[in-house]
């Protein structure tokens, strides 16, 4: 059970389908900005989410794009509003592509947020070694996540989330702390490339940019993004207890990450079916039984062992006479 040790949901999770004060978990069918107009100013510290890349075909004409962009204006002014005087707003977009042209979404919503007064702290790259291969230009290979605050007095809880230091012997080779160890023993800066998300394939293991194939967390969600990717955001920029708030929350993905550190979780989602997972996803959790990849499992760098690994017998040089006289 989440909390089963005593702290912050020591008993049942309260899993409400409108907002209350008092709920642990609010989710919700239905368009987001009937359960934004319910949350008062202020009412949550973290706004986390991947919206949709397009909104009926958007970007089939030209002035589709136009068209999505301001479809998000009134989304996005309510979402600021929500958000308290400290608080953050991750946006987590790719690229549109149509025809080998490609559109970085992270450029259209940039300007939006900005109009609305925050700030941004870091555009961070996700990097992945796997995906959709392209041809009449390089594969893409990485996502960007705009992090904004709405202030200058935020939360960042940046030991929450440092990681392991390549070289955690290096020491300072000059001044007043010559000699002594020059990193931080609690490890390194994440920095803003956060190259996370292996899953398994076949008889080998890559790494992906969303969760698909045998990926532990796998639901019918076309575009579900992984629950590691946000516990980050959760860890260092809130604190226990806070509300985090997914207005596009699928299958709950973003949800779980502020469940499983004791944050209260709001999210919203047209589709029922993708409802019905999430509180499923969440019952799962509550019981201690979801499958999920834990965050900062190291990424599997194959031996080479592996078949699907080797380079296959069709594509190898034929062995002549000469070859193996020598």
């Amino acid at each position: 059970m989440v909390g089963g040790d005593g702290g912050l949901f020591a008993d049942r999770l309260r899993v409400r389908d409108r907002y209350t004060p008092d709920a642990d978990v609010v989710l919700v069918q239905g368009d987001c900005l009937g359960l934004l107009g319910e949350l008062p100013d202020g009412a949550v510290e973290l706004v986390v989410s991947s919206p949709p890349y397009n909104l009926h075909k958007a970007y089939e004409r030209a002035a589709g794009l136009e068209e999505y962009r301001e479809a998000f204006g009134p989304v996005i002014r309510e979402l600021v509003r929500v958000l308290s005087p400290a608080g953050s707003l991750c946006w987590q977009v790719g690229n549109y592509v149509k025809d080998a042209e490609i559109v970085p979404l992270d450029i259209i919503f940039y300007p939006l947020f900005k109009e609305q007064g925050l700030r941004l702290r870091n555009r961070i790259v996700w990097h992945f070694e796997h995906g959709l291969h392209a041809s009449r230009r390089f594969s893409g290979r990485y996502e960007t996540l705009l992090w904004f605050t709405r202030g200058d007095t935020y939360t960042f809880n940046l030991d929450a989330v440092r990681v392991p230091a390549k070289y955690p012997g290096k020491r300072h080779f000059k001044g007043a702390k010559y000699g002594q160890p020059s990193g931080n023993p609690l490890g390194k800066n994440p920095s803003d490339v956060w190259p996370i998300v292996a899953g398994d394939w076949e008889a080998g293991v890559w790494e992906i940019p969303n969760v698909k194939a045998n990926h532990p967390e796998k639901t019918s969600h076309p575009c579900q993004f992984p629950v590691e990717l946000v516990e980050r955001c959760v860890l260092a920029l809130t604190n226990e207890g806070d509300r985090v708030l997914d207005p596009f929350a699928g299958v709950g993905s973003a949800l779980l990450a502020a469940l499983r550190h004791r944050r209260r979780a709001i999210g919203c989602e047209k589709e029922a079916e993708y409802v019905a997972i999430a509180r499923q996803r969440i019952a799962a959790l509550e019981a201690g039984t979801l499958r999920y990849r834990p965050l900062g499992k190291p990424i599997h760098v194959p031996s080479g062992r592996e078949r699907v690994a080797q380079i296959p017998l069709e594509w190898r040089a034929p062995t002549t006479d000469a070859d193996a006289d020598t």
